[in-house]
């Protein structure tokens, strides 16, 4: 695999490129059916490490690499804790089809690292460096019934646009978030109050 590079760090987090050890960790999160059924598109949860290793090679084949160039994008990162190294999930941003006009933003975390805000400050600082690319726009599409993605989303700024059957073959639930819509970090993830458990909707 190429040399791993961090695009995006936060208060607590780096957002980087996958490496093979963190094959255990990304099963931990794709592997794990509380995750893979509300995937879009639609996958199965993966089996085994062997199998997500070979994920991480498509992944890695169908990676865009052009800085400040936004159309046809696609990355995959981890989400990695930035004082232990912890791999807590995934982000992913590309264009989605039919016509690769629209920009999504996707997370996907652990069930073990639920609760801890991570989700919110990873997209939070994703959608900050797609907006300094020249981003003007990202969507989140969220399968219906995946209220804990919702109140993510909503917590984020993002603002819900409608339901739709363009993208994926699913019937999803979009939200856009604009600059302007991103909502500030809040004193959790600013470690200027100790991290709680939240309490968003049952999963």
């Amino acid at each position: 695999m190429s040399p791993v590079s961090t695009i995006v760090t936060t208060e607590r987090l780096v957002v980087r490129d996958w490496e093979p050890s963190d094959v255990a960790a990304a099963l931990a999160v794709f592997g794990d059916d509380r995750v893979a059924r509300w995937l879009a598109p639609a996958a199965e949860a993966v089996a085994d490490e062997a199998e997500m290793l070979e994920l991480f090679e498509a992944w890695e084949r169908e990676q865009v690499r052009q800085d400040g160039d936004l159309e046809e994008f696609v990355g995959r990162w981890a989400l990695a804790r930035k004082d232990d190294g912890v791999v807590v999930g995934a982000l992913v941003l590309r264009t989605m089809p039919p016509h690769d006009a629209d920009l999504e933003i996707a997370w996907q975390l652990a069930p073990e690292h639920w609760g801890h805000s991570y989700a919110s400050e990873g997209v939070r600082g994703l959608a900050a460096w797609a907006f300094e690319q020249g981003a003007a726009e990202v969507f989140a599409v969220i399968r219906p019934g995946n209220e804990r993605a919702e109140w993510i989303a909503r917590r984020l700024g993002m603002e819900w646009v409608g339901e739709t059957d363009k993208y994926y073959d699913l019937h999803l639930r979009a939200f856009r978030l604009r600059p302007s819509d991103l909502a500030p970090p809040d004193p959790v993830t600013t470690g200027m109050i100790p991290v709680v458990k939240a309490t968003p909707p049952p999963a």
